[in-house]
Formats: C-alpha cells, structure tokens, sequence
C-alpha cells in the first residue's frame, strides 16, 4: 500500500473527530484537499473506511483497524521525536492523561506543578466518568488513565498512588452529626449516590453487600457537587470521595459523618496497557505523580473534620 503519514494523520483525525471538515481544519488543509486524499487512502486500501448516515460518518471495521493502526504509529512517532528531544537536552511533546471525574480535584494541581517543570509540553486532560475513561483506555487513546476501579479484564500495568477513602455526608443541621450512627440508623435514612458505573458507586455497592446492607437510594446524581447539594437540602444523606469535600464541608452545607463501617477504603491506581511502552513524557510525568504523592508534596491534600 502507497499511503503517506500525513494520509494517515489525516485519516486518524476523521476517527476521531468524526467529520470530513473538521480532520481537514485539524490538518491545516481545505475540505476538497482532505475528501481527495481520504478518496487515495480508500483505493490503496482498496475497501470502504468510513460511511455517512443521516449526516454521521461511521467507521467501517477495515476502518477501524486502520484508525488503530494509524494511532500506534502515531503515538510511536511521538515518542520517538520525545527521545531524540531528551537527547538533545529539550522537553517538549504532548501528554495525554484521562481521569475520572473525582481525580478532577487533584489531578490539575499536580499538572500544573508537572508544566512549571517542562514548560514547552502541551497536556490533553480528559475528565469522563469511570466507564468513558475505561472505554479510552481500551482504545489506548492516551498516555496514562488514573481511576479508582482498574478494569479486571484488562492486561494493565497497575500502581497504587494514593489512597481515597469514601465518607458518608449529611446536611449539617442533621441529627445524626451528634452522635455515631450505626448501620440500624443508615437504615432509616434516604441514600444520595452515584450514578452506577461510577468507580465511586462501585465501591460503595460491594462495600454494602458485604455488609448485607441494602440502602434506600432515592436518588442517583453523575457528579460529587450534585450529591453535596441534595444532601445540604436535607434530601438524605450521601457517600463521596473525601477529597471532593476539599476541606469545605461548613461552607457547603453538609458535615462529615462518624458512622459504622465508614469510610470505605479505596485507592488511586494510575494504569496503561501493559504492552504499551510509555513515552518519556509519560514516564516522566508517572515517576513526577508517584513522587509527588509519596513526599507529602501533593498540593491538593486537604484534612477533613469529622464531627
């Protein structure tokens, strides 16, 4: 097959914007320019790669395996142009970290210390919830995916960074917040949790049938300020990360509460496909996360009152 880089380039960024014209704005060329060398791709490949219905284009499985192709090849180049910089003694090229949606309240700060450090790299941050950072992941679309719940039926290289223990919140005008409240307690009351598929509801469910609990949920919101707001309306009392209190917990309107079988142990896991090789980059910024963390130095660390 005679198909250039740039081609390929090219071809990756219609799988991933999923439009003609906006690849051909990503690749600094004209519409007509991107449909006449998406038409040669086509040939030398000789099978379809993409159709549009109703205005969506759609990937086609030879499609598909040569977006997969194209990105390896891609992130390779990447990495190659990352080594020969190092050698030279520059630190530039781009890094790509998709999180869960609670690592939002530490992961920009330890960017940002990561940035001081290289500031000619560009950083592409993906904040999704568990099951769009696990699809991401599958794809190997970026660099490094930091989550609380790894996929088991992934083959990942897998480090525990930092722990992430899961209180139970209450409004703070709530009786409860007077004395520890005991399972026969949580039993009368209504549960605010995260939607399912959240690493954070994931943990909460197992954490509840091993204790053969079974809470009365009357709601389930898609994010950890949603929870904080209903519990603060007095709407029932909720499980989130520690770390999404940030310390406020009077400021928003809700209290830490000292009850049985909390908080519920879980850990930070920054992960990538075991047969990916990283770039420099990438493992730079890891062993930047990892030291980080283990000095004490995570500036986003926040002590949380427990009445």
């Amino acid at each position: 097959m005679n198909i250039t880089f740039r081609q390929l380039k090219l071809f990756l960024a219609v799988a991933e914007t999923g439009s003609v014209s906006a690849a051909a704005k990503a690749m600094h060329v004209t519409q007509p320019t991107a449909s006449m060398q998406l038409r040669e791709v086509a040939q030398a490949v000789g099978m379809p790669l993409y159709e549009v219905v109703s205005k969506k284009l759609y990937l086609t499985d030879a499609g598909q395996e040569l977006a997969d192709t194209a990105r390896a090849m891609v992130q390779a180049w990447e990495a190659f142009e990352q080594a020969v910089d190092g050698r030279k003694g520059l630190s530039r090229g781009r890094l790509r970290v998709a999180v869960v949606s609670t690592a939002k309240y530490f992961m920009p700060r330890v960017l940002g210390a990561f940035c001081q450090r290289y500031p000619a790299i560009d950083v592409a941050l993906e904040v999704l919830n568990r099951d769009g950072v696990v699809e991401r992941l599958s794809r190997n679309l970026d660099d490094l995916y930091i989550m609380s719940q790894p996929p088991a039926h992934l083959d990942l290289d897998d480090v525990v960074f930092m722990d992430n223990p899961l209180v139970l919140i209450a409004a703070a005008a709530d009786p409860l917040a007077q004395r520890q409240a005991s399972l026969a307690d949580l039993k009368q009351q209504r549960f605010i949790l995260r939607e399912p598929g959240s690493g954070t509801r994931m943990a909460v469910d197992q954490h509840f049938r091993q204790l053969r609990f079974k809470p009365d949920v009357r709601m389930q919101l898609g994010s950890n300020e949603a929870i904080k707001e209903a519990v603060a309306g007095g709407l029932g009392v909720g499980v989130v990360a520690e770390r999404a209190l940030q310390g406020l917990t009077e400021q928003s309107g809700v209290c830490v509460l000292d009850a049985q079988s909390f908080p519920i142990a879980s850990r930070w896991h920054v992960v990538h496909p075991a047969a990916k090789r990283l770039s420099p980059l990438a493992q730079a910024f890891k062993q930047h996360l990892l030291r980080e963390v283990r000095s004490g130095g995570d500036p986003s660390a926040a002590q949380v009152r427990r009445v």
